[in-house]
């Protein structure tokens, strides 16, 4: 269908809504994984300038997650465009996606539709190494592990005593950097504090914002937990069912980007060449994530370069590897 196509169906989902609709879209796909990060500000700013001030804006939004900062200032951008914000969620809108999803007035969310905790997870050059399919590779941190490990020598072993406590921490230290760990419980404070600010729109009560801070950052237990429209009701989100009409729309839109990205397929730079004979690059240019709506052009983050077969010497012999050569790694108009 591409984007002119989808680009029909916003149409309609904007007068029937009175509307804008603008769409973000991060890959999933295994080995082209994108997040949401601040590099995808610039593309909103062009689509936005262009709409300028509005009554509402929808948000169409599929992503796995990304950075919180990044999601906090994105949506903070979308607002001086708009009086109401609504986002629609085809499929998931998982971490910072929920953090997003918390700061608007409005969440439609399909049947099948996601949302999950917005507890970070941290990746700093200092992060711990672990050996992952044989190749020495860092490991992001998560805040809630950390909190969870020193709470349950509190509570669950009742460990008590000053020295032992401080034992504990020495140990922690000894796997995870302290410069990471100070990264950690600041994170932990930063994100309840926007997770306030952002629900406030939505929710005046402040028990029930705090209730649902708490589920969001410890009590689902998980950060792979997912919620789903009717848990994210009975949490208090302002949470709306769309019609058999809106949500055939929304339906569409997500499997015609489902197929432009190629997320159910994993990437295979070996699949790619075959036939090719070695030492002889193909170019590729793979989109990772789409930032859209009905105004201005269409804007995805591009991997682009070539590929060959090549021949390394190991200690086992001679073999054979893919040698990628990316030549840009960006957004782009497409």
């Amino acid at each position: 269908m591409g984007h002119l196509e989808r680009t029909k169906i916003y149409h309609s989902i904007e007068t029937d809504r009175k509307t804008k609709v603008l769409s973000f879209i991060t890959s999933g796909r295994q080995g082209m994984e994108t997040v949401i990060a601040q590099d995808c500000i610039d593309p909103f700013v062009d689509l936005l300038e262009k709409i300028g001030p509005t009554e509402r804006i929808s948000l169409i939004l599929h992503t796995n997650g990304g950075q919180t900062l990044a999601a906090w200032r994105l949506v903070n951008l979308i607002r001086m465009f708009c009086e109401e914000l609504e986002v629609l969620i085809p499929l998931k809108a998982l971490s910072a996606g929920t953090l997003i999803s918390i700061g608007a007035d409005k969440v439609v969310m399909t049947k099948q539709a996601a949302l999950g905790p917005i507890d970070p997870s941290i990746n700093n050059p200092l992060n711990p190494q672990a050996d992952i399919g044989g190749q020495s590779k860092q490991v992001p941190v998560s805040v809630e592990n950390v909190r969870g490990y020193l709470n349950a020598a509190r509570n669950e072993l009742k460990i008590g005593d000053e020295a032992s406590l401080t034992s504990v921490l020495l140990d922690l230290t000894n796997h995870i950097h302290p410069l990471v760990l100070g990264e950690i419980f600041r994170s932990q404070a930063q994100i309840r504090f926007l997770a306030e600010k952002l629900l406030s729109r939505q929710i005046r009560d402040q028990n029930k914002i705090n209730s649902i801070i708490d589920f969001l950052c410890a009590d689902s237990g998980s950060h792979d937990y997912t919620i789903n429209r009717r848990e994210a009701a009975d949490l208090g989100l302002n949470i709306e069912k769309p019609s058999d009409t809106f949500y055939q729309q929304l339906r569409k839109i997500h499997l015609d980007y489902n197929k432009e990205l190629k997320l159910l397929e994993p990437y295979n730079a070996q699949a790619l060449i075959a036939g090719v004979k070695p030492n002889h690059p193909i170019s590729y240019t793979t989109p990772r994530a789409l930032v859209e709506g009905t105004v201005g052009a269409c804007y995805g983050f591009v991997s682009e370069g070539t590929l060959m077969r090549v021949q390394v010497q190991t200690s086992s012999g001679l073999q054979e590897a893919v040698k990628d050569d990316r030549t840009f790694e960006g957004w782009r108009k497409l």
